[in-house]
């Protein structure tokens, strides 16, 4: 005869406490994911990396252009991956982003050693 299996199934209302807590603290909100938000994410990174925005964990101003560069990149070939496929309003954000972030790339190479 099988034997009486005991289902331990207080799982389900830990997900589901967890699941209505946060709905009710906002703070445990997460953005819904979108192109723009992504984009808008990658751009933030390549700051960070061009020294343009302050680092948030541990709140200082630091260069790594090899990163820049890389996060550049990586949103080229978004552009190139997706042409065709974004609104009017997608592409015009990432060419802007684009535009922005290879100036910055580019005067932050070309700057002389005396200016650093």
């Amino acid at each position: 005869m099988p034997e009486d299996k005991k289902i331990d199934e207080s799982w389900k209302d830990a997900v589901e406490k967890e699941r209505s807590s946060s709905q009710k603290d906002d703070e445990l909100a997460v953005p819904e994911p979108d192109f723009p938000f992504f984009l808008t994410t990658l751009a933030l990174q390549a700051g960070i990396f061009l020294g343009e925005i302050t680092n948030p964990s541990n709140n200082q101003k630091e260069e790594n252009l090899a990163q820049a560069k890389f996060i550049i990149d990586t949103l080229s070939m978004l552009k190139e991956k997706t042409a065709g496929n974004l609104s009017a309003e997608e592409d015009s954000m990432l060419d802007n982003i684009l535009y922005d972030l290879r100036t910055k790339y580019i005067n932050k190479v070309n700057r002389k050693p005396s200016q650093a």
